[in-house]
């Protein structure tokens, strides 16, 4: 049979695609011929038949790897410049010294439905500095286990994501046609129970292709993804440390935010945002 070729856990792309995507393989399904597949940077489930499927050469695998690395690395690099000159610039405006005063950005709980993305994330909020706890939680639980959670760990920051996908000649406007965007506005709904307040509780919801409208009618305040594109596994992170480091006495620039991401406005989005950052003083010598 053509599955005994692939096994769970390799990477292929897909022929017809012209291998523009590089996934891992999630299942596969011997009886329909069939895999399904999860983007390996970008956050998107897909099912492919066996005919459609091959193995990258090795050599552009490490690209497609090396060329994904690079765009992460220069979105913290970008971010921790504007960090550097915010800093400057907060230290030309007041009269304390930087020892005087300690920094509170805000915290963030991450519920992602994939645990390598998980991990992934994890490691870049731990890169920029941020408090965050994450908790792998499929798509479809996250309605279920939101509010525990937030009860829990009291974040100011909800991050609700996983893998999505526009399914294929489906309505732009149903949620019957996307995959996982009717759990993430679900979570959406019970997180806005749980805290009303937009600025009280900054939340981003979706993934790849996901239905942008429904979750930010549904309350989030960030969301993906207006042109139905895919995201990258770490645009949430981008666009929530801005979120995490703006003053709460001014707004996230939404345009710089997103600027900052890998994928951009085809793929991200929201709504003016106070931020979440404090200053506080004296700064404790122990």
């Amino acid at each position: 049979m053509l599955s005994l070729s692939f096994k769970v856990g390799e990477v292929v792309g897909r022929k017809s695609y012209n291998m523009d995507l590089l996934f891992k393989i999630l299942e596969i399904n011997e009886k329909k011929e069939r895999a399904l597949l999860k983007g390996l940077d970008m956050r998107l489930l897909a099912d492919a038949p066996f005919t459609d499927l091959a193995y990258p050469e090795q050599q552009t695998l490490q690209e497609y790897l090396a060329r994904s690395a690079k765009a992460e690395k220069e979105c913290v690099r970008k971010i921790l410049r504007r960090r550097t000159i915010e800093k400057e610039h907060l230290r030309g405006k007041s009269s304390l010294a930087p020892e005087e005063y300690f920094e509170m950005p805000g915290t963030i709980l991450h519920l992602d439905g994939d645990p390598e993305y998980l991990e992934e994330c994890r490691r870049a909020y731990q890169a920029l500095g941020i408090q965050a706890f994450g908790s792998f939680v499929p798509e479809k639980k996250q309605p279920e286990l939101i509010w525990g959670l937030l009860n829990e760990y009291r974040p100011d920051i909800l991050v609700l994501t996983g893998h999505d996908a526009y399914l294929k000649n489906g309505d732009f406007h149903s949620l019957s046609s996307y995959r996982n965007s009717s759990f993430f506005l679900e979570a959406t709904r019970k997180a806005r129970q749980y805290e009303p307040g937009k600025d009280d509780l900054v939340i981003f919801a979706g993934a790849c292709q996901s239905h942008y409208e429904a979750l930010l009618e549904a309350g989030a305040n960030f969301a993906s993804s207006p042109q139905r594109a895919l995201i990258h596994a770490l645009d949430p992170v981008f666009i929530m440390e801005k979120v995490a480091f703006t003053p709460i006495n001014e707004t996230v620039n939404i345009y710089e935010v997103i600027q900052h991401t890998v994928t951009g406005l085809n793929g991200v989005g929201g709504l003016e945002t106070r931020g979440k950052f404090r200053l506080g003083l004296p700064r404790s010598p122990y």
